[in-house]
């Protein structure tokens, strides 16, 4: 067969291929689908699930910020009495425990040696008193008395010679004198008024310096004297033992007869009619205080806490803690609180009055540190609300802004608890087993008490 004689062959055109959807199409149309079946499987009569919480009511009520810390009681006076020289015991007054007052005799130390140094500067301080009496009381000097003479001398001669000058003068007017006899008799008036003026300085220096060199001389003598004497009473006064407070003998180491070392304690006295808690506080609860504040003691062995009041704030921080030093006094009139005691010290910060308060269990604190608190709207469902909170007193805490008195708080089950979620408010103070009903307990008793038999 030749190519012409060949049949002829037609393609047959393509069919045309539908356009595809889009894949966000596709995935819309599953999700639908998935949606679909979800909302057709679900049951109609299906309730949105219920969290059994307990709440409380916020209150306006009156708040106390007090500050806490460990405390060591010290008494209010301490004197560790030590003898300033080295003599033994010639006797003790009083013992351990015995109440002593203010300058009451405690030990008496051997003196015989400074009661003799007393008694011989004491005559040295009568003879020294006793030179300047008679310093004080005698007559001039004899060289002042000498001096005293001269010039009463020299003014007479200075008289006389003044008159001799005063007659020549005349007769030498009168023609009577020669000029030669005139000028001699001035001359002489001359000297004479010299020799006259320098026995007065003479006496006037003796008498304005040298009577009181002499007086200052026979002065020092006396407070020479004197100061021996004194020094002498004070060594014989070291050797008596006296007590510069009031209060009760806590330590007497030594025993008559044995040897005391100067600067070394002999008898310890306390005043313990009030006692001084020294506590250590953190610097930010320091700045709350002042002096004044009132405070309380919580002490071992004591019933009620013992009253007290902040009377030091130390001005800087303890380098060794950075903390502050802060002093309570409190009185002790029975005794009861003894020095080193370990005690817990209560001071009271700060007093806000109509304090809108809530229990600080129910404040929730955030990474960030904001505070907050879930609230029972009256739709019955928990709102998360952010607050700004105040004064903490014990378990209660002062919520400043966020919460209106009356608004209920949710106290237990808040934690974890989503915004909005439907609650149910149960008693707080009901307990985890149900209480048997009025009545129950006695039947229970019975049954128990069948089975025995």
């Amino acid at each position: 067969m030749t190519l012409a004689n060949r049949p002829a062959f037609r393609s047959s055109p393509r069919p045309k291929r539908k356009p595809s959807l889009a894949p966000w199409m596709t995935t819309l149309a599953i999700a639908g689908t998935l949606c679909l079946s979800a909302a057709c499987s679900k049951e109609p009569g299906e309730k949105e699930p219920t969290v059994a919480v307990q709440a409380v009511a916020a209150e306006k009520t009156t708040l106390h910020q007090t500050v806490t810390a460990q405390a060591v009681l010290f008494p209010l006076q301490q004197a560790a009495i030590t003898p300033k020289i080295s003599a033994p015991v010639s006797r003790f007054l009083v013992n351990r425990g015995s109440k002593v007052h203010k300058g009451q005799l405690l030990v008496v130390l051997e003196n015989r040696d400074l009661q003799a140094a007393s008694e011989e500067n004491k005559g040295g301080l009568e003879q020294a008193q006793a030179a300047y009496e008679t310093t004080t009381a005698a007559s001039l000097p004899e060289e002042m008395q000498k001096a005293e003479l001269d010039t009463e001398a020299a003014r007479k001669m200075l008289d006389a010679q003044e008159k001799v000058f005063q007659s020549r003068q005349e007769l030498f007017q009168q023609g009577a004198l020669p000029r030669k006899e005139l000028d001699q008799a001035g001359v002489d008036v001359t000297q004479a008024r010299n020799q006259y003026n320098i026995a007065q300085k003479h006496f006037d220096a003796l008498k304005a310096i040298g009577r009181q060199q002499e007086l200052k001389s026979a002065a020092g003598s006396l407070q020479s004297a004197k100061g021996k004497y004194m020094g002498a009473e004070a060594q014989l006064g070291y050797s008596e033992i006296r007590s510069p407070i009031n209060g009760f003998v806590t330590d007497r180491p030594l025993y008559p007869g044995e040897m005391t070392a100067a600067g070394t304690p002999l008898i310890t006295v306390m005043d313990t009619s009030s006692v001084i808690a020294k506590a250590h506080i953190p610097q930010p609860d320091a700045a709350l205080l002042k002096l004044g504040d009132k405070a309380t003691l919580t002490v071992p062995g004591v019933d009620d806490p013992v009253d007290a009041k902040v009377t030091v704030i130390s001005p800087a921080l303890d380098p060794n803690s950075t903390t502050v030093e802060v002093w309570v006094q409190a009185r002790n009139p029975k005794q009861q609180l003894k020095p080193g005691t370990s005690v817990q010290v209560s001071m009271l910060a700060q007093t806000v009055d109509d304090a809108v308060a809530v229990p600080a269990a129910s404040v929730l604190t955030g990474q960030d540190g904001a505070a907050t608190v879930m609230l029972i709207g009256p739709d019955n469902r928990a709102h998360q609300t952010p607050v700004k909170v105040g004064v903490h007193d014990g378990d209660r805490i002062q919520i400043v802004d966020g919460v209106a008195p009356g608004a209920k708080v949710i106290v237990a089950g808040a934690y974890g608890l989503p915004d909005k979620t439907k609650v149910t408010i149960e008693a707080a103070n009901e307990p985890a087993e149900k209480k048997p009903a009025a009545g129950s307990e006695d039947k229970h008793k019975d049954q128990k008490d069948d089975k025995k038999d």
